[in-house]
């Protein structure tokens, strides 16, 4: 077990963001609540997923919308931990650990926040080791845990328990309640016992984001080339292979909130080379340049900005924008057939095939 103190927050927010891929919200609102309830309550305590007693009931908690809503709106105080307890009373049972639905954004921040608020431990694991936009798309489903039952809140203090067994059609209900509670509500999902934890989970995230933000702020600080820095570094871990697409300017971007997902599409352009399309949900889904695959879901398309190597979300791309995009091998557990049936291009509309990064030029 280790401690998430105060020093932690702002690496881990940098590392969540650049494996967001685009999605997950923005970081900044959540690292500042985050802090503030790490100053008040004291640090975070988390396990490691092989700690975990077999029995241990553990959550899976964060956010559930359009991460486009909540530049405009900030999350009530109270909200994240509403749907927490109101899944606790439903079950008969506290919590003895949460886990973050997605590494990505500020649902990596959420479960520190939430284990802040309620004094649990969190997990160092996830469901995704990115950003998806739907519930059903985390690895807890595709090998067998169920989202039911789970809560969600609104800032007002609405909550409400659903009970669906099946994760798609939990998603199409859920998103359908959390537009009605302003597009973005907080969730407590996929109750799972300590051994299902560690058998379905993409374990070691949150120590990853930190090791990618401690990786992005060093490179800068020693004016060493953040993106060298970076595949190197994740060459070590289980993501294993990353690459850089393109460095250009953000010359197109067609971008919408559409069923409460933001979604659209983003053209790079350099004049030494053709330019590369991005198409997104919440997340960056597939690279094109010149006609030809380049990266595709569920392995990761990250945009950052060129000069300091600051990963963007979706929602703060800007025409004109420097950027350079790298592309970032998913997990083994995210590459399996079973995984690709959930979360893979087809579960996207997205015609093309899966082909491994490493496999592409």
């Amino acid at each position: 077990m280790i401690e998430i103190g105060l020093s932690d927050l702002d690496d881990i927010a940098l590392g969540a963001t650049f494996l967001g891929t685009g999605g997950g919200g923005d970081p900044y609102i959540a690292t500042l609540m985050t802090r503030r309830a790490i100053t008040e309550n004291g640090p975070v305590q988390m396990l490691m997923p092989e700690e975990l007693d077999d029995d241990a009931l553990v959550i899976a908690c964060g956010n559930l919308g359009a991460p486009t809503v909540a530049i405009e709106k900030i999350m009530g105080a109270d909200q994240p931990a509403a749907a927490v307890l109101a899944l606790e009373k439903h079950l008969g049972r506290q919590a003895d650990a949460l886990i973050a639905f997605e590494a990505g954004g500020s649902n990596s921040m959420m479960p520190i926040y939430i284990a802040a608020m309620l004094g649990r431990p969190i997990v160092d694991a996830d469901g995704m080791g990115r950003a998806f936009p739907e519930l059903q798309m985390v690895t807890f489903s595709v090998y067998g845990a169920s989202s039911a039952p789970f809560a969600l809140a609104s800032e007002h203090g609405d909550t409400t328990i659903l009970e669906i067994d099946d994760d798609a059609r939990a998603e199409y209900i859920a998103r359908g309640i959390a537009i009605r509670m302003g597009a973005r509500s907080a969730m407590a999902s996929y109750p799972m016992d300590g051994k299902t934890v560690q058998r379905v989970a993409v374990p070691f995230t949150t120590t990853l984001c930190q090791a990618i933000g401690a990786n992005l702020r060093e490179s800068r600080a020693g004016n060493q080339d953040p993106f060298d820095e970076l595949i190197d570094m994740l060459a070590m871990t289980h993501y294993g292979h990353a690459k850089v697409l393109i460095s250009g300017t953000v010359t197109d971007l067609m971008r919408d909130t559409e069923g409460g997902y933001a979604v659209g599409k983003v053209i790079i352009s350099n004049p030494e080379e053709p330019s590369l399309e991005i198409q997104f949900q919440n997340e960056f889904l597939r690279a094109r340049q010149g006609g030809e695959l380049r990266a595709i879901v569920p392995d990761l398309v990250c945009i950052l900005d060129s000069e300091m190597a600051q990963p963007i979300t979706t929602e703060r791309l800007r025409y004109g924008q420097r950027v350079t995009v790298m592309a970032v091998s998913a997990p083994p557990i995210m590459r399996t057939d079973k995984a690709l049936a959930v979360f893979g291009p087809k579960a996207f509309g997205l015609l093309d095939d899966f082909v491994p990064v490493e496999d592409l030029d």
